[in-house]
């Protein structure tokens, strides 16, 4: 066997595992792994990125188009808790991921050396809110075997983020080892009495909702839930920020479970008696704060399918628990023999004619009007178009009005943070289109743009193209809409001054646009869907259009005659 330096090993385990595209912020501790990016720069790509969380950003959205883990490599230190902010969305959004984190030298650790910190404590996963695994390679000849790991962890059961701390001078060493096979996730089947149990529950039910949501969906998985409701005419909801999951077209869809959800949707599960719940952890956003489905024992029955068997129960006692992958789960549902009819057509008929309902706006103040500029994209953007967007009140129209194609079509369309992560479109659209080719449409806020604008660098130098549609009303709009309701007039700490974001983009080689009204959007849009290169189009927003449903204004003023 060949001797190879460790740092040259990593990469071909990276390749072995079918990695095309590797997102980081070089770092001295890592010389040798950026020397075997070089080494093969024929069959993968390392993206370098401007500041670590965007390309952390980047490997989390790599992680939700592909379905397998997404790579970010970054350094000691500040690289490794700027990256943090990716690493904790991975683990909320139930994204596969891996980072790798140069570390200090082996014979310079726990002296607090330059930039060293305890990453098994920072990132470990005893503290519930980072990594599924966190672990250190101190033996180069064992790297094939961490790596193999990380990606099974990161994976299978919950998928999420995997940490691996990487010590310099281990990379240095010269070691005789090949990277072992692809690892592909395990397929974890539903209980069969489970299945005949929640057949009966279906029959016995009157008025039944399914919520789809979480990780490790594939398009064959999406399409077998799409013949299971079908077959049993459910009406289905998508879950907080996983509004791709199914088709927003289809007759027996009923809308996003999330932040401002359609009123007469919250009520419809309220009233529900039976809530099967597939792959969705049922978060606070998805269950309006432990309030549509009360905590720990819902009104409604409840079946929780999911991956991992440690989320079933952690929250919500089921009356049926099922622990299943999503394409087990889904290809076990869809042979669930139906009756001939069902007693909740009408009830999944309504459903759906609220949703239909909800997609008509209420008039707003401004020279812009938001709900038509959605239909815009909506007519001139591709189907397979992947949006995303950060965290923001800009976020819910493109969530209330953009009708999602269904993953069963064949492609992942949307990518957003379940954990409210500001500054994550703008990387993601650049990851996703590097990533597949597609169109990548972003909607981003003037704070949440700021946050991590400079990756319009990263696009310009390696040749990706995104559209970002950023709406600058000169606040940290959520903020202050809380504030108003909290506090009202008193206004602190929400007001932004604002640079010239049209001007801006073009620094970095975007086209830069500024609109002030409705009619002047579709024109541009046009143009920059025809520019081989990026555009950034601003749109000055009226400070009063706050939400999809109000204004500042009224805000302030129900607060002030409580």
């Amino acid at each position: 066997m060949n001797q190879t330096l460790a740092g040259h090993l990593l990469v071909e385990c990276l390749i072995a595992q079918g990695v095309s595209h590797a997102f980081g912020v070089p770092g001295e501790s890592y010389l040798a792994v950026l020397d075997g990016f070089h080494a093969h720069a024929d069959r993968i790509r390392f993206i370098t990125c401007r500041q670590e969380g965007g390309a952390a950003f980047m490997a989390e959205a790599q992680g939700k188009l592909t379905g397998r883990p997404g790579v970010c490599f970054v350094t000691r230190g500040p690289g490794a808790t700027n990256a943090s902010i990716g690493v904790h969305t991975a683990f909320q959004d139930s994204t596969p991921m891996v980072l790798f984190v140069g570390d200090v030298a082996s014979d310079q650790r726990d002296r607090e050396a330059f930039q060293e910190v305890d990453f098994l404590s920072f990132f470990g996963p005893s503290t519930k809110a980072f990594a599924k695994r966190v672990e250190r390679i101190d033996d180069a000849r064992r790297l094939p075997e961490y790596v193999a790991r990380a990606f099974a962890t990161a994976m299978n059961g919950r998928p999420g983020p995997v940490v691996l701390v990487l010590p310099e001078d281990m990379l240095t060493q010269t070691v005789a080892a090949s990277p072992l096979a692809r690892v592909e996730p395990v397929q974890a089947w539903s209980d069969p009495g489970g299945l005949r149990q929640l057949r009966e529950m279906l029959m016995q039910a009157q008025r039944p909702f399914v919520i789809v949501g979480g990780g490790g969906w594939t398009p064959q998985a999406a399409q077998a839930l799409q013949r299971f409701v079908e077959n049993w005419q459910l009406p289905v909801g998508n879950a907080f920020r996983f509004q791709d999951l199914f088709d927003n077209h289809h007759p027996q869809y009923s809308g996003d479970v999330g932040i401002g959800i359609n009123p007469r949707l919250a009520q419809r599960i309220r009233d529900s008696d039976l809530v099967i719940a597939l792959g969705a952890r049922l978060g606070e956003m998805t269950t309006g704060g432990y309030t549509l489905l009360e905590a720990p024992r819902p009104r409604q029955k409840l079946v929780h399918i999911h991956g991992s068997a440690e989320e079933l129960g952690r929250v919500y006692q089921a009356d049926l628990a099922l622990c299943a992958t999503m394409n087990a789960a889904a290809r076990s549902l869809e042979v669930l023999t139906a009756p001939a009819t069902v007693a909740w057509a009408d009830w999944t008929a309504q459903a759906h004619a609220d949703y239909e309902g909800n997609l008509q706006p209420q008039s707003l103040p401004g020279d812009v009007d938001m709900p038509a500029l959605i239909a815009t994209l909506q007519r001139h953007l591709p189907a397979d178009a992947v949006l995303t967007n950060g965290a923001g009140n800009f976020a819910s129209w493109l969530h209330r009005f953009y009708r999602y194609a269904g993953l069963a079509k064949g492609h992942k369309t949307q990518l957003a943070p379940t954990n409210g992560a500001m500054g994550y479109g703008v990387p993601a659209g650049i990851a996703a289109n590097l990533l597949t080719g597609r169109l990548a449409f972003t909607i981003a806020g003037d704070g949440d743009f700021l946050m991590n604008g400079q990756e319009l660098a990263t696009a310009m130098q390696h040749g990706a193209r995104s559209i970002i549609l950023l709406l600058n009303n000169g606040m940290y709009g959520t903020i202050r809409m809380h504030q108003e309701r909290e506090y009202p007039l008193h206004v602190s700490g929400s007001t932004l001054r604002n640079p010239d974001f049209a001007a801006l983009a073009q620094a970095f080689g975007y086209a830069g646009v500024r609109i002030t009204r409705t009619q002047q959007f579709e024109p541009e849009l046009i143009a920059a869907l025809a520019r081989p290169y990026g555009t950034l189009i601003e749109v000055a927003l009226d400070p009063e259009v706050i939400t999809t449903r109000g204004t500042l204004s009224a805000i302030r003023q129900a607060s002030l005659q409580k």
